[in-house]
């Protein structure tokens, strides 16, 4: 019997049929489905032009039916202006159209700006690896020529599209104007342009009606190239997973144009916890929850029927900000992170009842499958609502353990049937960068916070303890094998030393635990390992089982020399390596990769995902 066979009839699914997703889950299928998660940034083939762009969707959906995969998780695509942080959107709605392919443009011959084409391909070579964002300036550019030499004359769709999506579109088309005259935030434009004074929005329509139109003309050819992807995925039998953050930037076209709907005298983050010792401090501004149900939840209501048309499942972003949001003070020092904050709403009884309301005004709005990110500090309301909702959360194999006793790693039986299944995420290194640096070991920042706690020099205690870190990961030196090894060292009684000795708990035999979940004695050689790993996430009776390109491709040597640096993000830093990996394959070797190939199908073969 292999060991996925207790969980793999779709009578274990159908309970599904009977919660408040019961249409969502009737349209999906209560069936076992793996998959991937790509940036689309991340991806390219012969056709990108300097990045991914929403065309080579439906090359990923060949390889994806060619290897049993049906899900392709997606990180956010809304526009982000030019600070490339894909969480940080500067529209809930807008679509980047730095992902334009530009020899796919309705209404436009292509033939006339060859030559300016492959002046881009050599400009912005594929073959670096890391993603050249100076790329969307350039074209931009060219889409700009292209949208001139229209003459006016665009075709009838065009008009229906903005027609339809006035809501958004026309507020969002002002924003980028005014933006390219004031590049700063909307919150330094001049008193007429913040405040939003009528008559001179009334002017500027007026005077910018060819720029207001381009902006608008952007986003139709977005949504068209998007939805002939998302039509041939589906045609494919892959269905698309799309990224709705909860919260939108600051300087965003939503912010400035509903500005009430927003708490401006708050920030957004997340609190201290395990894995980020200062909390986080993300920036973006608090819901005003109450003046959105004034206006009827529209502003809600409208962003889910949007993206509608482009995804068949959708994951909320930080789900437990819908329970409650860890806010502060927008003129809290910069250096305390998330440190200093409080939860909206304060009162937790308020939560479930806060989460569940908005909830229920996105599923009663759209047939897409709502999913959870409900990592993190996450409060009991969230798990209940989501296990009543048959809402899948995150289940993320590296944490999924019982931490209430010895740290062991819980069986594949043992996740969540509402849940993805996965090995890593986006803001986590990839799998063999968490196991050749992360097991067995404690956050350099969370320690050190700890031995100032207690009044104990950091530097002092992490050489008694510690091996030298390593990218702010301590390991624990062989002989401080015990409770009371940590004691002695320490010099203190066990029971002052409490928070200590469940770190020591919880990492120390790390290693050995993951093993044994495997059934290994010792570590496999690396391909061996890999697809263990992956197979033991594939088994678990999560519904959905999603892992990132990295982790499948590991099971060739694409990240042997290095694996911590080929991750996607760092949450909490800011630098060039964040949200600009590009995968070390294109699409069309993608699918040329037999050996790769053949043994992902044979997991999702093997663990009745297909």
């Amino acid at each position: 019997m292999n060991a996925a066979e207790p969980h793999t009839s779709t009578k274990e699914y159908e309970e599904f049929l009977s919660s408040p997703l019961s249409r969502q889950w009737q349209k999906t299928g209560t069936r076992r489905r793996a998959g991937v998660c790509v940036p689309l940034f991340s991806l390219h083939s012969a056709q990108s032009l300097g990045v991914g762009e929403y065309p080579d969707l439906t090359r990923l959906a060949d390889w994806c039916a060619q290897t049993g995969l049906s899900l392709i998780q997606l990180l956010p695509l809304n526009d982000v202006g030019f600070d490339f942080r894909p969480y940080d959107g500067q529209s809930s709605f807008a679509l980047e159209p730095l992902y334009l392919n530009v020899e796919q443009i309705e209404g436009v011959d292509p033939k006339p700006y060859r030559a300016k084409i492959e002046e881009l391909r050599k400009n912005f070579p594929l073959s670096r690896p890391r993603v050249d964002y100076g790329i969307k300036r350039a074209k931009l550019a060219l889409l700009r020529a292209m949208f001139d030499a229209c003459g006016g004359k665009f075709p009838e769709a065009f008009g229906k599209f903005a027609e339809s999506q006035r809501y958004w579109l026309e507020d969002y088309a002002l924003f980028r104007v005014i933006k390219d005259k004031h590049p700063g935030s909307w919150e330094s434009w001049p008193e007429e342009y913040r405040q939003r004074h009528e008559g001179v929005l009334a002017r500027l329509r007026g005077e910018e009606k060819e720029g207001l139109r381009f902006y608008e003309w952007l986003q139709w050819q977005c949504c068209e190239q998007f939805r002939k992807a998302k039509a041939h995925a589906l045609g494919k039998g892959v269905l698309i997973l799309g990224d709705l953050p909860l919260l939108v930037s600051r300087d965003s076209a939503d912010v400035w144009a509903r500005q009430n709907y927003f708490k401006l005298d708050r920030v957004s983050g997340a609190p201290p916890d395990l894995y980020i010792a200062e909390g986080q401090r993300w920036g973006m501004p608090p819901y005003n929850w109450e003046e959105i149900a004034a206006h009827g939840h529209e502003y809600t209501i409208q962003k889910v029927r949007y993206a509608q048309n482009f995804y068949d499942l959708f994951r909320i972003d930080h789900v437990v900000g819908l329970f409650r949001l860890w806010t502060i003070a927008v003129h809290e020092p910069l250096q305390n992170a998330g440190k200093y904050g409080v939860f909206d709403p304060q009162n937790e009884a308020l939560w479930e009842e806060h989460g569940k309301k908005i909830i229920d005004v996105m599923v009663s709005n759209t047939d897409m499958l709502p999913c959870a990110e409900d990592l993190g500090v996450v409060p009991e309301c969230s798990y209940k609502t989501l296990r009543e909702y048959a809402m899948p959360g995150m289940d993320v194999q590296r944490w999924t353990r019982h931490w209430e006793s010895q740290g062991e790693f819980k069986a594949p039986s043992e996740y969540r049937k509402n849940s993805l299944a996965l090995m890593s995420t986006h803001d986590m290194s990839i799998f063999l960068g968490w196991w050749n640096y992360e097991v067995g070991t404690a956050d350099e920042g969370l320690f050190d916070n700890m031995c100032r706690t207690h009044h104990m020099d950091p530097a002092a205690m992490k050489q008694k303890l510690f091996e030298p870190p390593v990218y702010g990961r301590l390991r624990w030196k062989k002989e401080i094998s015990s409770p009371d090894a940590l004691a002695y060292a320490l010099e203190r009684p066990h029971d002052h030393i409490r928070a200590f000795l469940d770190l020591h708990r919880l990492s120390f035999h790390e290693k050995e635990q993951f093993l044994g979940y495997l059934g290994c004695r010792e570590t496999p050689p690396v391909r061996e390992f890999v697809r263990k790993s992956l197979e033991k996430a594939s088994e678990s009776r999560a519904v959905f089982c999603i892992q990132l390109i990295h982790d499948w491709l590991s099971l060739g040597d694409y990240f042997d020399a290095d694996p911590w640096h080929a991750r996607i993000n760092f949450p909490g830093t800011v630098n060039d390596g964040n949200w600009s990996f590009r995968s070390p394959v294109s699409l069309e070797a993608l699918q040329a990769l037999e050996g790769i190939n053949k043994q992902i199908l044979e997991i999702n073969k093997k663990t009745v995902r297909i």
